[in-house]
């Protein structure tokens, strides 16, 4: 080759190697499951709002704003996924019910358990609870500026996002009128809560005697399996039961029923079967009607929905947050 021409080319070569590594260098990593740029599922309609309301990367809230001159009622949405995956795309199926009804929405993100556990939340559950809550504060302190009434605000959400809104609802006002943080004073009172899946307790002793071949809750709070002893780890949660009852206590949605809770609507895809091993233990009816018994003897109004089941009004969870936020649309 021409020695001027292998030089061009060498050159050419060279700055071609060159624009290759700068571009991959600015060309971001694509999200993976687990960052809050994560979305598992296509939204019909895309948030007018993304925000931050901690300093944890997966701390973050999407808004879709409801046209309305007058300030709207909110649908808050906490997604599943047993505090350890899933994202804010489950929403989906809501999302446009909810804005033609004048409702704007929320889904939030939040800790997982891995991460609540690498920032020494004890136990891990404490950091998608306590997450969701200070979400929901961070929502009402943006009231004016997005247009929210938030004197009416629903919880929705399912299997562990359903967990925690019950939690959320039942659960004392975390507002701390003293606090010199604005945020810190806003309510986590809410109007309802509708659930899908919702695991009602997080005590084993209940679950395995609702329905005996249950296994979730152990990782809620730091109980693993034990491979050495080969002991499952709700084996291991159950023998743990006294040893983190006060945990129980504090996080178990059941354990916070008194009477002047909202009224909750609870929505399985089968019919409860108690006492009775089930196919799906962690999503099973038997929880909605352990937690109907308990929110009756405490005065709490609470629908349980399930295929055939008696006295349902509202077919799905869109229906009873309607019902609650909107009562004036029937």
């Amino acid at each position: 080759m021409n020695p001027l021409l292998a030089s061009v080319v060498a050159l050419t070569l060279g700055a071609v190697s060159l624009f290759a590594a700068d571009s991959a260098a600015k060309t971001p990593a694509a999200p993976k499951a687990g960052d809050p740029e994560f979305r598992k599922y296509p939204l019909p309609v895309e948030p007018d709002e993304n925000v931050s309301y901690g300093p944890h990367r997966m701390q973050r809230i999407y808004f879709w704003r409801a046209k309305s001159d007058k300030p709207t009622p909110l649908l808050f949405y906490i997604h599943g996924g047993g505090w350890s995956g899933g994202d804010r795309s489950v929403v989906r199926s809501l999302l446009k019910p909810a804005l033609d009804a004048g409702i704007s929405v929320v889904s939030v993100e939040y800790r997982t358990i891995k991460d609540s556990a690498a920032d020494g939340l004890v136990p891990p559950v404490k950091g998608p609870m306590f997450d969701c809550a200070r979400a929901l504060q961070f929502t009402r302190s943006k009231a004016k500026e997005w247009n929210l009434d938030k004197t009416k605000v629903a919880l929705a959400g399912g299997s562990a996002g359903a967990c925690t809104s019950l939690w959320l609802a039942f659960h004392d006002d975390l507002a701390d009128p003293q606090s010199a943080d604005p945020i810190a004073r806003e309510s986590t009172r809410v109007t309802c809560a509708a659930v899908g899946g919702a695991q009602t307790t997080l005590d084993p002793h209940q679950m395995r005697a609702w329905t005996p071949n249950s296994k979730y809750g152990a990782h809620a709070f730091g109980i693993s399996w034990d491979a050495k002893k080969k002991v499952s780890s709700f084996d291991m949660f159950y023998a743990e039961r006294e040893r983190i009852l006060p945990w129980i206590k504090q996080y178990s949605p059941y354990e916070l029923v008194s009477r002047d809770d909202p009224p909750v609507g609870l929505f399985y895809s089968t019919p409860p079967n108690l006492g009775q091993d089930e196919k799906d233990p962690t999503h099973t009816a038997n929880f909605g009607v352990k937690l109907k018994e308990h929110c009756d003897a405490n005065g709490v109004r609470c629908e349980l929905v399930y295929p055939g089941a008696p006295n349902a009004v509202h077919a799905n969870d869109i229906d009873y947050v309607k019902a609650h936020l909107r009562p004036e649309l029937k």
